[in-house]
């Protein structure tokens, strides 16, 4: 999976895959934490607690020019940070939505570790109903995420972090506790975060589980986001979605060359409004690449947006000033 790379920043997007400008961050009081950590320590930490917890000798989390990666197999996993803006002011960035970026790698020196990072992680892969590889996959990405998105974490807002729903019914109790650990030691809190769950009728026999979990999360202090996807997920789901009443729907934009787009996005778009109303909370339609898409946001009274549209805008704007 190749992403492409932005020529700067100041548009809010940023990849951690992109070095420039960017620093190697140390925690400032007025944060969670109170004391000063190089970045290089955290990632010590981190890969001690690793060594720890998997009795191995492999330390997955690498840290080059400031960025850090974690190594899973043959690959190394960075992440890309897109901007959320509000609807109303493009340009106010109400916070990140974080994503996997993948890459070979070609580090001879971590070669051995790299394998046996494979029979730590991905040896029951091959059984669909291994829960922990999950789990372990799950918390490798959400550490390298959380540190990398420190240099940022000073602006206030918020960070969108994907949860895959087997990782929430693999874990039995006190769902986000060992993350909540990761976010302290960051010197962030729980309320900087938002748990994000896909969801779709496929888990319909374990609404409950997953309930539970989201519920643990949120007492914990996190802030929780449904992401519909396509528009018409909402379908069947409403009972889950109102018993759970998520701080944020998300809803990818529809693609409009589609012919059924025009006749069937504004009944489903009713009733995701219906459906906001019930809950409350804030909707943000996703994935707006094109001008068409972007049009739909003020009119069918969406909160916050995010796209290469959006993106762009925004560099175009500040290339002008």
């Amino acid at each position: 999976m190749s992403l492409p790379h932005l020529a700067n920043r100041s548009n809010g997007r940023f990849e951690t895959e992109h070095p420039i400008g960017i620093r190697p961050f140390h925690l400032q009081n007025g944060l969670a934490g109170e004391s000063a950590i190089p970045l290089q320590q955290l990632v010590e930490h981190f890969n001690n607690r690793f060594e720890k917890e998997h009795h191995s000798s492999f330390r997955p989390f690498v840290v080059d020019k400031g960025l850090v990666s974690g190594l899973f197999g043959p690959i190394r996993i960075g992440s890309v940070f897109l901007p959320v803006r509000h609807s109303s002011d493009n340009d106010a960035i109400a916070g990140h939505a974080v994503q996997l970026s993948v890459s070979p790698c070609n580090d001879n020196l971590h070669d051995a570790q790299t394998g046996e990072l494979g029979n730590v992680l991905t040896d029951a892969i091959k059984q669909p109903a291994d829960f922990q590889s999950i789990i372990s996959l799950d918390r490798l990405c959400r550490t390298v995420h959380m540190l990398n998105y420190l240099p940022y974490a000073h602006q206030g807002n918020v960070l969108f972090l994907d949860v895959d729903p087997r990782h929430i019914l693999g874990v039995k109790q006190d769902h986000g506790a060992y993350f909540e650990e990761i976010i302290v030691k960051c010197g962030l809190a729980t309320n900087n975060i938002v748990i994000s769950m896909a969801v779709n009728s496929f888990y319909a026999l374990h609404h409950a589980q997953l309930l539970d979990g989201l519920n643990n999360y949120r007492q914990r202090g996190y802030r929780i986001a449904l992401n519909l996807g396509n528009l018409y997920s909402a379908n069947g789901l409403v009972d889950f979605i109102a018993k759970l009443s998520p701080k944020y729907l998300r809803v990818n934009a529809p693609d409009i060359d589609s012919p059924d787009a025009e006749v069937v996005w504004p009944s489903a778009l009713s009733a995701l409004k219906d459906l906001q109303g019930l809950v409350g909370g804030q909707t943000i339609l996703q994935q707006v690449n094109r001008k068409q898409q972007a049009f739909i946001a003020p009119t069918a009274g969406f909160d916050l947006v995010q796209g290469l549209y959006f993106d762009k805008l925004s560099e175009d704007y500040l290339r002008c000033m």
